[in-house]
């Protein structure tokens, strides 16, 4: 189920990705975008996107539109945890029907095989949860752990090694393979017969930082260990990084940005010279068999919703489908016992647990869920936090707006102005961040730029405040002070800046 998390495939370029990327197509690349059918924008058109997307040209007031971050697919704020559940704003009556059957399956809780259930069998044999809300409560972020006894399913740790070598004849990439035991990802649950493959366990240190005014802001730094490991040793290289379920709103807007738009936000070499080099992940498709522009997950190692939700379907649940049909989910040649426990294959699927057009349902779903309307962007103190936000740099990383290319067949996603701040590349978070594990050609110290709409209705939605890719930040100004390495400048120009100012800061971002 649609997990926002890449699970369950080669990452890096090893293996059969490699050879999808050696045989691609001619001239495929990062500009290709086989999964969207786009009409081209007129000369008219692309000066309307040139002008409206120029930056703000004073912070007096709110800009035009901004009110709607989604576009006409922006919904009204909800104050309960629905908030991040509704359809997209601009979605037909007739379309909303498949958005609630997507919505039935991503909440669906799956059992082992065989079960009186039919429909819903096939959990496993390894999982990290039965249903994509159990990661994603209410839609949006996960839970991490408070500490070893805390059993939260909304966290796992990924794991890979050294391949030995970058792959020859492709620039750039960091080549990565599974471990040989534990392939990709570790599971933490297993059905009845399984061993489960460990147990997160999870420790905190407390970190003082002193600020501006004499305030002092605690930070918690965490360490993770995979215990109680049910098959073995891990590899002696094994390289693990944790993993907490991002929110879903906007997904849909997000994978209707053109690539061209995006890439033009890279400057890999730092050619303007801000110390602000964003790179693009281009990552192997499953789905397409070609190179693309990584778009979704924390380090942008997968290039779109339905493949996306493919490989939690797989690494998450254990789930086959048409992208992933191993009826074992996410179980090696190692765990030969777990390849021959029962599954929930279906004849009339194609001996499938999930068939292309469930998989297709739960891929409308989680396009159109919807981004809520903003609080306040009005208000004095917003409005500061905004100037601020801008003068401090964050803006670099974390752009402003997009205008989504005009679509034939997708009119939620179709020519609209968005205001998702993140440019979707790639960018270097310095140490305290590093997970020191490569994807793709995210190295161990890069970090995809998190979208931030949405974010000031976190607790609201998943109960807890709790941010960056483990969930370490419990605030919005601690996520800001793990800030690093390109965004160095920034987090010390926010601990420098008055008490003041930092409000207004966060206040901005609890507006958005």
């Amino acid at each position: 189920m649609h997990c926002v998390r890449q699970a369950a495939r080669p990452i890096g370029i090893g293996g059969a990705a490699a050879a999808w990327l050696l045989a691609a197509p001619a001239g495929a690349g990062p500009l290709d975008e086989p999964h969207l059918a786009v009409v081209p924008r007129t000369p008219e058109e692309a000066a309307r996107v040139a002008a409206v997307s120029a930056p703000a040209a004073g912070f007096a007031a709110p800009e035009r539109f901004e009110a709607l971050p989604g576009g006409a697919a922006t919904v009204r704020a909800r104050r309960n945890a629905d908030a991040f559940s509704q359809p997209s704003g601009n979605m037909s009556f007739a379309r909303e029907l498949d958005f609630k059957v997507g919505n039935g399956l991503f909440r669906k809780i799956w059992v082992s095989a065989p079960s009186s259930t039919g429909a819903s069998d096939g959990l496993g044999p390894l999982y990290n949860a039965r249903g994509c809300q159990n990661c994603h409560i209410k839609d949006g972020r996960g839970n991490a752990p408070d500490g070893p006894e805390d059993n939260a399913v909304s966290m796992f740790l990924r794991v890979s090694i050294p391949a030995g070598q970058a792959m020859a004849g492709i620039e750039d990439w960091i080549a990565t393979a599974p471990d040989p035991v534990y392939g990709t990802q570790l599971q933490d649950f297993g059905t009845p017969g399984q061993k489960a493959e460990y147990r997160l366990d999870i420790a905190y240190e407390e970190i003082e930082v002193p600020l501006s005014g004499g305030e002092v802001a605690a930070l918690r730094r965490p360490t993770y260990r995979a215990a109680d490991l049910g098959y073995g040793p891990l590899h002696p290289e094994a390289m693990l990084s944790p993993r907490v379920a991002p929110q879903m709103i906007g997904l849909g807007l997000l994978e209707a940005v053109p690539a061209a738009d995006i890439l033009a936000l890279a400057d890999p070499e730092d050619a303007d010279g801000d110390g602000i080099s964003g790179r693009p992940n281009i990552v192997p498709s499953v789905e397409f068999g070609q190179p693309m522009l990584g778009r979704f997950g924390h380090k942008a190692g997968t290039p779109t919703v339905r493949e996306q939700s493919a490989a939690a379907f797989a690494g998450d649940i254990g789930i086959s489908t048409p992208l992933f049909p191993a009826p074992w989910g996410a179980c090696t040649e190692a765990q030969a016992g777990c390849r021959d426990a029962p599954h929930g294959g279906d004849p009339a699927q194609g001996g499938l647990e999930v068939d292309a057009g469930g998989l297709d349902l739960v891929t409308f779903y989680s396009r159109n869920l919807a981004v809520p309307a903003r609080r306040d962007e009005g208000a004095p103190e917003v409005l500061r936090g905004k100037a601020l936000f801008h003068a401090t740099g964050c803006a670099s990383c974390h752009n402003p707006k997009f205008v989504t290319h005009r679509l034939a067949d997708r009119p939620e996603q179709s020519f609209q102005l968005i205001w998702p701040y993140t440019d979707l590349l790639l960018h270097d978070m310095g140490e305290g961040l590093a997970d020191h594990r490569p994807e793709g050609r995210a190295t161990g110290t890069e970090w995809r730029t998190a979208p931030l709409w949405g974010i000031g209705l976190t607790e609201q939605v998943s109960g807890q405040a709790q941010f960056l890719h483990d969930g370490r930040a419990r605030s919005l100004l601690e996520a800001v002070l793990w800030h690093g390495g390109e965004a160095q400048a920034a987090r010390d120009s926010v601990v420098a800046m008055p008490r003041a100012d930092r409000a207004a800061l966060i206040r901005f971002l609890e507006s958005l």
